[in-house]
């Protein structure tokens, strides 16, 4: 069980990228939510999300332990729930077929996950892999609610 916690965690090997593991996850889960919001709709985006969410507590949570790290570098599956929920906004409003929403969720999700202001950073507190995975989706959301006022005011 624990290879298949860290297949998942690691984002199937994603998270062993040299550097910016976090990045290169969520840049992966681009096309992913992208290919939902297109062909499947907001629901599916969602739906997708918050599997991704549960199944990357339990993920995150057993590859931490098994490797015995608080919050592993490695675990990259928290960024890839935290860019789909960051992407949710540009179906709301129908503009999938713009692809500038997409690229700038990307810079929106990465600027919090990276930048982490509080409320966020309190979240990492959180035991397990649900402190591993709530600061990124905390980020994606936050990330998402400014979306949604940059496309709803056409200032994209």
């Amino acid at each position: 069980m624990t290879k298949l916690a860290t297949l998942l965690s690691t984002a199937f090997g994603i998270g062993y990228a040299p550097s910016a593991p976090g990045t290169f996850a969520s840049a992966a889960a681009l096309p992913l939510g992208y290919a939902l919001l297109l062909y499947c709709g907001m629901e599916t985006l969602i739906a997708v999300a918050l599997i991704v969410s549960i199944v990357g507590i339990w993920a995150s949570g057993a590859h931490a332990r098994a490797i015995a790290r608080e919050d592993p570098g490695t675990s990259v599956i928290d960024e890839v729930a935290g860019q789909l929920f960051a992407m949710m906004p540009i179906v709301v409003v129908g503009t999938t077929a713009d692809i500038l929403p997409v690229v700038i969720a990307f810079f929106l999700f990465r600027l919090f996950d990276i930048w982490k202001p509080w409320p966020i950073s309190r979240l990492e507190d959180l035991p397990g892999g649900l402190g591993i995975m709530a600061d990124d989706i905390a980020s994606g959301i936050i990330s998402a609610g400014l979306l949604w006022i940059a496309i709803s005011w056409n200032w994209i």
